[in-house]
């Protein structure tokens, strides 16, 4: 009966017990491919993996991510490297469903043509 009584009370410490989440948060969308994000501590500049947008269509496409990833927007980020000092990733919502290049490509804005 301890032993059960012990389980439970682990089992509801580890699964009742609020997970506190730090995630990154959208501070700026500096143009179509550079992005300012954020945590608690520190910011990063994040370059969009994959991303050439033409010049013409530069306003649309920063209004475009600006409006689907507004300001404090939470994201999480998968890293593919460093180009000049500036990361290079992907941007997703917190939940997964949408990624800011793929947005790009499917407004016709620019053209996949890197590995995922």
């Amino acid at each position: 009966m301890k032993k059960l009584s012990k389980f439970l009370i682990i089992a509801c410490l580890i699964f009742l017990n609020p997970v506190i989440v730090n995630s990154a948060e959208i501070l700026q969308i500096k143009s179509s491919n550079t992005i300012l994000v954020g945590d608690q501590n520190r910011n990063l500049t994040i370059r969009l993996f994959c991303v050439d947008v033409n010049a013409n269509d530069e306003l649309e496409a920063t209004n475009l991510l600006k409006s689907e990833f507004p300001r404090g927007s939470k994201v999480k980020i998968k890293p593919f490297g460093f180009k000049e000092n500036v990361l290079l990733a992907k941007v997703f919502n917190i939940k997964g469903t949408k990624e800011m290049s793929e947005l790009l490509v499917a407004k016709n804005f620019t053209r996949e043509n890197c590995p995922n």
